[in-house]
């Protein structure tokens, strides 16, 4: 059953449903959290029986790592891509910690080499930022740029266009498996992989946020509990017990 249908349970029920009522119903498997929210929210604000779900339990939103993608696997991923384009796609997102969107966005004249800069335009939040140019990318630019001759963005489709979000999806699917790679996830890896890399180098927490484009340090945070190196360091108590 669906969200939408499950919606008919509540309709015409005007009656006082205990908390047990609705803590078993949002326990079943149709019920999802933003439904289970809504749900409450529509009887507080609409119904105006706020009083009656004081204790009932919001929903929390499960917590997931994000996929990250050893520096091993980021070069195999790389090296094995056999078309120029798709190569620099990849080199890319990483390099630079990009969104698929700023990915695709990127214009020629976004590409500073006297700086040795990549300026993100209207990202996310309406915001701009800079990020270091990779000179192993600019070298490789240079070849993809010689070899596709592209006008005005930097990954264009057929049409001079900017390349698709989903053409560029599909890339680190093509890349993963030529790779022999099974963890899930999207080009979002590559931006979460940069992120975690950066602070096993030892990359100041704050300069990871601005390259990211974080609002809040709490954002950035999330790559603490990723990082295996910052985890590899902590011994286990069991190691530490004297034994006879």
């Amino acid at each position: 059953m669906s969200d939408t249908s499950a919606l008919g349970i509540f309709r015409g029920v005007f009656f006082k449903p205990d908390t047990k009522y609705f803590l078993d119903l949002f326990s079943t498997p149709f019920f999802s959290n933003i439904l289970c929210e809504k749900t409450i929210v529509y009887f507080e604000k609409v119904l105006e029986r706020a009083t009656e779900f004081y204790d009932l339990p919001r929903p929390k939103k499960p917590y997931q790592l994000p996929s990250i993608l050893a520096e091993s696997e980021v070069v195999d991923m790389i090296s094995k891509m056999p078309n120029l384009k798709h190569k620099c796609i990849l080199m890319t997102g990483y390099a630079g910690g990009l969104r698929v969107s700023e990915i695709v966005g990127l214009k020629i004249a976004d590409i500073d080499s006297k700086r040795m800069m990549i300026h993100i335009r209207g990202a996310k939040g309406k915001k701009d930022r800079m990020v270091p140019l990779s000179q192993i990318l600019l070298i490789t630019l240079r070849e993809y740029h010689l070899a596709y001759q592209p006008k005005v963005y930097l990954f264009e489709n057929p049409n001079g266009g900017p390349y698709s979000v989903r053409s560029t999806q599909q890339i680190i699917q093509d890349a993963k498996q030529a790779a022999g790679i099974q963890k899930k996830g999207s080009i979002h890896m590559l931006r979460h992989s940069y992120a975690t890399h950066l602070m096993e180098a030892g990359t100041d927490l704050r300069y990871i946020q601005e390259l990211l484009g974080h609002n809040s340090i709490r954002t950035t945070m999330r790559y603490t509990h990723v990082s295996i190196k910052s985890l590899g360091n902590i011994q286990s108590p069991l190691d530490r017990l004297k034994w006879k």
